[in-house]
């Protein structure tokens, strides 16, 4: 057996085999995937829905920015609601209403019923997530937090390559309801598999929402949240707007561009785990690489993308780049504070949702006004204010988590 060890100020964890631990940080991937897949869903299956719901696809698309905002304002609430409860009770609890939730849109009769379905899903990820994210700490040695957040985290990465693409094939096959039924099934999976594999995790203090609200005064964790916002919101202001680029610029095909994204998420699921192991050792130097590398790459793609090789070279390195934001950024805020971990991950989660809607708004707003093309300036110019405050604010110390 192993003793395991948390950081300093936490207590003891209870001795356990390695393979038990690192079979729960297995289970809290397996979760981060599905809520990902569950909130993403609709992604690719708009069109259907809108049909079978009588609505326009742009009315169906508003289904994955309530799940968003509901998870940007919900998640820094849900940490003081659940108090002191053990940890693997209320991630399963949050489990159940997620796959509630992704029931509820499989079965939806209409419009109203689908917005309700969607609010759940995104109470559901919200809180799952920020509490998710830092329970890695408290699960393996202190050596191996770095891998095991990391992996915690694939699941984000994992979910864009193969959960919402999946999920698209799903409704091609058998409805798009199909797809969502699918996504509840998978939730009664990982409610099994943290039932089982998770030891109890009791709270390790009841934290208030002035508590969680006063973290913001740390000017580390304030650096950190502006990093999420200025490089999430970026990403997304580009990234939603990817594929009418990519037939603008390099004239590619609808073939070509599936084969385009497939190379970029593929390229972030490495770059989770490279990222994963350079932020456990300086959280600032990986964020300024990474954003660098996004600014660099977004704003070359309509300049030099015209070619289809020169494009899919800097889809990977774009997608090497952003797959360890997730990662790097939550591993800044775990160690800009280490006593308040949950209300801390409950901050980032509120502010990486609202920094993805805004940056689908602000994309939309560019592209409308000044053209497509404009999108990847925005981006990149977003990336490069994220560059400039990790390198100027407070960070943690190296080594901290």
């Amino acid at each position: 057996m192993t003793q395991v060890e948390e950081s300093a100020g936490t207590p003891l964890m209870p001795e356990r085999s390695a393979a038990r631990a690192w079979s729960g940080v297995v289970a809290l991937a397996l979760g981060t995937f599905t809520v990902v897949t569950s909130e993403m869903l609709p992604v690719g299956l708009l069109t259907p829905m809108g049909d079978s719901l009588d609505v326009s696809e742009g009315v169906a698309g508003l289904t994955l920015t309530i799940t968003g905002l509901v998870a940007a304002v919900s998640s820094p609430l849900l940490i003081p609601v659940a108090g002191r409860f053990d940890r693997r009770v209320a991630l399963c609890a949050l489990v159940i209403v997620l796959a509630i939730g992704n029931a509820a849109a499989a079965w939806a009769p209409g419009i109203g019923v689908m917005v309700g379905a969607r609010v759940l899903v995104g109470i559901g990820m919200g809180g799952f997530w920020a509490m998710a994210a830092g329970l890695a700490v408290r699960l393996v040695p202190t050596k191996s937090v770095g891998t095991a957040t990391s992996l915690v985290f694939s699941g984000v990465a994992v979910a864009s390559v193969l959960g919402v693409p999946a999920g698209t094939y799903a409704g091609a096959l058998a409805g798009w309801r199909a797809a969502f039924l699918g996504a509840a099934g998978l939730a009664l999976v990982v409610l099994i598999a943290l039932a089982v594999l998770l030891p109890r995790l009791p709270a390790e203090q009841a934290v208030s929402l002035g508590g969680v609200m006063r973290l913001f005064g740390d000017a580390r964790v304030r650096t950190g949240l502006f990093v999420v916002a200025f490089v999430v919101t970026g990403h997304f202001a580009a990234y939603t707007y990817v594929r009418p680029v990519l037939e603008d610029v390099s004239g590619a095909g609808a073939g070509m561009i599936g084969t385009l994204l497939l190379v970029y998420g593929v390229a972030g699921v490495a770059g989770n785990f490279v990222s994963g192991a350079g932020a456990a050792r300086s959280p600032r130097r990986t964020l300024v690489v990474i954003s660098a590398v996004m600014a660099v790459t977004v704003g070359l793609l309509p300049v030099v993308g015209g070619s289809l090789l020169v494009a899919g070279v800097l889809m990977a390195v774009w997608g090497l780049g952003y797959g360890g934001v997730s990662v790097s950024t939550q591993t800044w805020i775990l160690a800009s504070a280490p006593e308040a971990r949950e209300g801390a991950s409950s901050l980032f989660v509120g502010v990486f949702n609202g920094a993805i809607a805004l940056g689908a708004l602000l994309g939309g707003l560019v592209a409308d006004g000044i053209g497509i093309t404009a999108v990847m300036w925005l981006g990149a110019a977003l990336a490069v204010a994220a560059v400039a405050t990790a390198a100027s604010g407070r960070a943690p110390a190296d080594g901290t988590l």
